[in-house]
């Protein structure tokens, strides 16, 4: 873990320690954005991979669920 010296908006940060309960620290509270925001980045790409390659396609044919159920 690194030491990094940032101006952080104030006001951004006791809303998100609000959120998070008052004993959070200003070093959690900014992890836990981050680590947020990584978590839905990846939610997204996620969702764009099922929509872009249809997944479950097969499920839809006729064929191939009954010959699953054999």
């Amino acid at each position: 873990m690194s030491k990094t010296l940032i101006d952080i908006d104030d006001d951004l940060l006791t809303r998100a320690r609000t959120i998070l309960g008052p004993a959070t620290s200003k070093k959690d509270a900014v992890n836990t954005a981050l680590s947020n925001l990584v978590r839905l980045h990846e939610q997204r790409a996620t969702i764009d991979w099922i929509i872009a390659t249809d997944p479950a396609a097969d499920l839809r044919d006729p064929a191939i669920r009954a010959a699953a159920r054999r």
